[in-house]
């Protein structure tokens, strides 16, 4: 099954933007890890204790659920993008956003050559299908590492159409070239700072009648918004569309809200998931229950 958890350490760190820094991981243990090779593959980085500097990583059993150790503290941790792995010198770029109250931002703001982390391995959600002749990219801060890579990585024949909403003009940040890409910034939207206006900018265009893809990585109200409008008005196959809600804006109210549901509504919901049924038809009526409880 080969390494589970992977042990390294801050080689440096680089501003990108106001809004970003880049922190590049290195270790030996990385001659062990393997890419998926997807552009938007990610893993979780699991945080040092703050106080006893130990990383406490979880026991998972062969149904993906995890435990501790008794007596241990659960792990700090946080899901992020692979921007750039590289094999032969044995590194791995991480974007981190940085905002105010942020666990991983204020880490990587701090972050010094030689400070610990633990990584496992990655996964990518991403599928281009073999037929595709254009793609949409959307998304905000959050999802600027994985769209950059996808770009990199994207054959010259397909027209890409990217669209990025940023909190202000300073956070724009130069993309790989690409034949066939037009990219469009859309400036003091989403990101915690103004209401998004990625579902406005997606309802406002008019899709190719050929084979292409849709992937959107941002905040969950506006990507929740948009896989609405794509299963239901465009009526578009799974295949044709991944949808990804990075994080959750006001989270604290959010998780309030979710454990402040009937014991009934969560069961529901979790039979719901492990029911074995299309997993989009059951995202379909999940997210139509918590709508109801505006969650």
């Amino acid at each position: 099954m080969g390494r589970m958890f992977f042990n390294l350490s801050v080689k440096e760190r680089q501003l990108l933007s106001p809004g970003m820094v880049r922190v590049t991981f290195a270790g030996e243990e990385l001659s062990e890890f393997s890419s998926t090779g997807t552009g938007d593959e990610y893993l979780r980085l699991f945080f040092p204790n703050e106080e006893s500097g130990e990383v406490v990583l979880p026991i998972i059993d062969d149904e993906g659920r995890w435990t501790y150790q008794e007596g241990k503290p659960p792990v700090r941790c946080a899901t992020y993008t692979v921007r750039r792995f590289c094999p032969d010198e044995r590194e791995l770029d991480i974007d981190f956003v940085v905002h105010e109250g942020g666990v991983a931002g204020t880490w990587a703001q701090a972050a010094a050559p030689g400070n610990p982390m633990t990584i496992n391995r990655p996964r990518g959600l991403y599928e281009l299908p073999e037929d595709a002749e254009w793609q949409l990219l959307m998304a905000d801060a959050t999802g600027i590492p994985a769209l950059a890579r996808l770009l990199e990585e994207t054959p010259p024949h397909i027209t890409s159409r990217i669209v990025i909403e940023i909190a202000a003009p300073e956070h724009r940040q130069p993309l790989p070239d690409h034949p066939g890409a037009t990219v469009t910034w859309i400036e003091a939207s989403g990101n915690g700072v103004a209401p998004s206006r990625l579902e406005a900018a997606f309802r406002a265009m008019n899709l190719p009648s050929t084979p292409g893809y849709i992937w959107v990585a941002a905040e969950q109200k506006p990507v929740r918004a948009i896989r609405k409008h794509v299963r239901q008005t465009l009526k578009m196959p799974a295949e044709r569309y991944k949808l990804v809600a990075y994080w959750i804006e006001a989270k604290q109210e959010w998780d309030a809200g979710w454990n402040a549901l009937p014991s009934a509504v969560r069961e529901e919901i979790e039979a719901a998931w492990q029911s074995g049924r299309d997993a989009e038809e059951v995202r379909d009526e999940v997210e139509a229950k918590l709508e109801t409880f505006n969650l």
